[in-house]
C-alpha cells in the first residue's frame, strides 16, 4: 500500500503540473480558433504539430526509456548512463538542426508549404531542442525531483501563452507564423533554465554503455515511431487523402475538436510520468506485480470518471472552440475512448520493457499502424475525419487486447478483471441511459447536464462503496490524528 501512496503522491505533483499546463494550453485553443481568420489556418497548425510529434520520437530514439532502464540496474553507474545519454542526444539534435537550416526549403516543398518554409525551419528546430531536453527532464524524474520538473514544464506553458497573447492579441498579428515563433522562443528559454539543474556531474561518456543502451532502445524507436504515427498519422495524411476541396479547413475542425478531449490525455500523461520510473524501481521487488495490478485498476476507474464527465458536460466544453468548429464535436466521445484504450495499452506495455523483450512493443505498434493506414486510406476519402478518429479507436483497442493476452503468457500480472469489468459495464450502462434520454426524451441542455450529474453521482457512490469506503477513510484519519 505504501508503494501506491508513493505513486499517488508523485502522480499528484506531476499531474498538477501537467493538468495546470494543459489547462492553460487549453486557453490557446479558443485563442487560435477565435483569432485565426479561417479554420484552414488552424488546419496548418494541426498538421505541422503532428509532424513535430513524429519527429520528436525519431530524434529521441527510445533513449528516455533506455536511460531509466540502465540507470536503475545495479551493474551500471547511473552517472555514466546519464552522461552518455546526455551527450548522445546533444550531438544528434545538433546535427538535425544543421540539416534543417540547410534543407528547410526542399522539406517545405515536400510537406506542402513551399511559400512558408519558415514554418518548417522554426518548428523542426524547436523539436530538436525538445528531443535533447527529454534526457535532462528524465534525469529530474529519476532523481525524484517532481517540483523542479513541474516548475520547468509550467515555465514553458506560461512563456508560450504570454508570447501568443503578445503577438496575437496585443500586437494583433493574427498569423500562423507567430504561433510557431512563440513556441520556439518559449522552448529556448525553458531549456536554458533546465540545463543548470541537470548538467552531468561525474561519470563519463562510455561507448560500451551507449552500445548497450542503443541495443535496448532502438527497438523502442520502431515502437515509438509506429506508436506516434498511430496517434498523429490522421493529421499528417488527412490533407493528402481527403477528397474535398477544403481539406485544411476540415483538418482544422477535426484538430480543434480533438483538443476538447485532451483532459483524458492529461491524466494519462500525468500517470505515465510517475508510473514509468516507479515501475523500473519496483522491478527489484518481488511483490511488484500486485502494485502494477492495482495501478491498472485505479487508472481505469478514474479514466472512466473523466470520460463520463467530459461527455455529460460537453455542452460546456464546446465553448473551448469557436462555433465554426462545433460541427466536429460528435467525435469527442470516440476520442475519449481512444485515450482510455491508449492508456491501458501503455500500462500493459511494461511487461515487455521489464523482460527486455521490447521487440513485442514494435510488433504491436506495427500492427496498429497497419490498421490505422488501411482504415484511413479507405475511409477518409469517403467519410472524412470520422475515419481518422475511428481508425485510432480500432487501432488501440486491437493492440491493447494483443498486449494483454500475450503479456499474460510472458509475464503474468493478476489484474482485477472482475472489478475492471464491473466498472466498464457500469460506464457503458450510464452512457446508454444518457444518450437514450438525450436522443428521445430530453432536449434541454441544462436538464441533460443535471441528468449527467446524477449519473456521475451513481458512479461515485459505487466507487466509494466498493473501492474507497468512507469508513476506512475516516478510520485512517482518526488513526493519523491519534499518532498511531
Amino acid at each position: 500500500m505504501s508503494e501506491m501512496k508513493s505513486l499517488a503522491k508523485d502522480t499528484v505533483i506531476y499531474g498538477a503540473s501537467s493538468i495546470i499546463g494543459k489547462f492553460l494550453n487549453y486557453l490557446l485553443v479558443p485563442l487560435y480558433t477565435y483569432a485565426l481568420a479561417r479554420t484552414s489556418d488552424y488546419g496548418i497548425v494541426t498538421n505541422i504539430y503532428a509532424w513535430t510529434a513524429l519527429l520528436l520520437v525519431i530524434l529521441t530514439y527510445g533513449m528516455e526509456t533506455g536511460f531509466f532502464r540502465f540507470a536503475n540496474r545495479e551493474d551500471y553507474d547511473p552517472k555514466t548512463v546519464y552522461k552518455t545519454a546526455f551527450l548522445t542526444l546533444l550531438c544528434s539534435s545538433a546535427v538535425f538542426t544543421m540539416l534543417v537550416v540547410v534543407f528547410h526549403q526542399p522539406i517545405a516543398n515536400v510537406l506542402g508549404y513551399p511559400d512558408h518554409s519558415e514554418f518548417i525551419e522554426m518548428m523542426f528546430a524547436t523539436v530538436a531542442i525538445d528531443a535533447f531536453a527529454c534526457i535532462p527532464f528524465a534525469y529530474l524524474r529519476y532523481q525524484k525531483r517532481p517540483i523542479a520538473f513541474a516548475a520547468l514544464k509550467l515555465l514553458f506553458v506560461v512563456l508560450n501563452i504570454s508570447f501568443n497573447l503578445l503577438f496575437l492579441v496585443v500586437l494583433g498579428k493574427n498569423d500562423v507564423f507567430y504561433i510557431f515563433l512563440s513556441n520556439i522562443l518559449a522552448t529556448c528559454i525553458q531549456t536554458l533554465c533546465l540545463l543548470p539543474l541537470t548538467m552531468p556531474k561525474g561519470g563519463q561518456f562510455s561507448a560500451p554503455v551507449l552500445k548497450e543502451m542503443l541495443h535496448y532502445s532502438l527497438p523502442l524507436l520502431v515502437l515509438g515511431v509506429a506508436g506516434i504515427m498511430n496517434q498523429t498519422l490522421d493529421r499528417i495524411l488527412f490533407p493528402y487523402l481527403y477528397s474535398g476541396v477544403d481539406a485544411q479547413a476540415q483538418l482544422g475542425i477535426y484538430g480543434a475538436c480533438f483538443k476538447v478531449a485532451m483532459v483524458m490525455m492529461m491524466f494519462t500523461q500525468a500517470f505515465r510520468y510517475a508510473y514509468e520510473p516507479f515501475v523500473f524501481a519496483k522491478h527489484k521487488d518481488r511483490q511488484s506485480v500486485e502494485a502494477y495490478a492495482d495501478a491498472m485498476k485505479y487508472y481505469i476507474i478514474f479514466s472512466y470518471l473523466i470520460l463520463l464527465g467530459v461527455i455529460f458536460y460537453l455542452d460546456i466544453f464546446r465553448y473551448i472552440v469557436s462555433s465554426a468548429y462545433w460541427e466536429g464535436l460528435k467525435i469527442v466521445p470516440v476520442v475519449l475512448w481512444t485515450y482510455v484504450f491508449q492508456g491501458i495499452y501503455f500500462n500493459l506495455s511494461f511487461w515487455y520493457k521489464l523482460t527486455d523483450e521490447t521487440k513485442w512493443g514494435a510488433y504491436f505498434s506495427l500492427i496498429g499502424l497497419a490498421i490505422t493506414l488501411v482504415l484511413q486510406i479507405v475511409g477518409v476519402p469517403r467519410i472524412g475525419y470520422w475515419a481518422s478518429c475511428g481508425s485510432s479507436l480500432v487501432c488501440y483497442f486491437v493492440i491493447m487486447l494483443l498486449s494483454y493476452f500475450i503479456g499474460q503468457k510472458k509475464a503474468p500480472i493478476p489484474y482485477d478483471l472482475k472489478s475492471i469489468g464491473g466498472y466498464t459495464a457500469m460506464t457503458i450502462g450510464l452512457l446508454a441511459v444518457y444518450y437514450a434520454l438525450r436522443l428521445y426524451y430530453i432536449h434541454n441542455m441544462w436538464v441533460m447536464m443535471a441528468v449527467g450529474t446524477g449519473l456521475i453521482g451513481i458512479y461515485l457512490i459505487v466507487l466509494t462503496h466498493k473501492d474507497f469506503p468512507i469508513q476506512n477513510v475516516l478510520r485512517n484519519r482518526r488513526n493519523h490524528g491519534s499518532g498511531r
